[in-house]
């Protein structure tokens, strides 16, 4: 614990001095946080922006589409939350809702499905163009340790309100969640807008090793780089052999 501990505060004072660069750089951060239900997304937002800034620090976490959001172009509702010259933006679950949640429970047509994927490479490449420094990862947990996680918030006063009726399919739903994270994987994933994957069963050190990569791909003052070597049996750049290698659970 106090490991982790230590370890967490080192790499935090790296956080803000990559935010005290960006901020002086007037360079736009943009980090893209996905995964399975109960993966640990929330935890590591928190320890990421915790001694943040919160004038230049913003976490965009979407609610249910408007009536107007669905009447208007996919990426339009997610335009307005884009950083600005010294942000940090965190996405908390992001545009690939659409080739999640919403292929798997029915929230979007084929066409629609199919249409993003065909738009999701350009309008990322579009804002890379621009200046903004955009990282994406996805935590994968296996079926027992969701199964674990979701029990615990249901049965915790202070977290079952993160317990929402998909969360609740998210079990019996797992083989098609399996099927869309993979498709979404290899379809987005390329040179310019890679894909970073992070075993999280362990949640403490899936947070540590996501914060080691996040900071060690991004070029700051007076950065520390003896403590930014990241764990590669628990954080690795996508590629179409993890599921083979079982570094992606099926």
């Amino acid at each position: 614990m106090k490991q982790y501990k230590d370890t967490l505060r080192a790499l935090q004072i790296e956080l803000v001095k990559l935010q005290r660069h960006s901020i002086a750089s007037n360079n736009r951060i943009m980090v893209i946080i996905e995964g399975r239900d109960a993966a640990g997304k929330d935890g590591v937002i928190k320890r990421i922006a915790e001694h943040l800034s919160p004038r230049e620090t913003r976490i965009v976490a979407l609610g249910k589409p408007t009536a107007r959001d669905e009447a208007s172009w996919y990426f339009q509702r997610y335009v307005p939350y884009l950083p600005a010259f010294g942000e940090f933006v965190i996405f908390n679950r992001s545009w690939y809702n659409r080739a999640g949640v919403e292929r798997v429970m029915g929230f979007c047509s084929e066409a629609e499905y199919q249409l993003f994927f065909r738009m999701v490479a350009p309008f990322e490449h579009m804002l890379i163009d621009s200046g903004t420094q955009l990282r994406k990862y996805f935590l994968d947990i296996d079926k027992e340790e969701q199964q674990a996680r979701l029990l615990a918030r249901e049965q915790d006063p202070l977290s079952n309100w993160k317990i929402s009726p998909i969360d609740r399919e998210a079990q019996s739903n797992w083989g098609l969640y399996s099927q869309a994270r993979n498709d979404m994987l290899r379809r987005s994933h390329n040179d310019i807008s890679p894909w970073m994957i992070v075993r999280a069963n362990n949640k403490k050190a899936a947070r540590i090793n996501l914060i080691k990569d996040l900071l060690s791909s991004l070029d700051y003052a007076d950065k520390d780089e003896k403590l930014l070597h990241a764990d590669s049996n628990l954080i690795q750049r996508y590629n179409e052999d993890m599921l083979e290698s079982g570094f992606l659970v099926n």
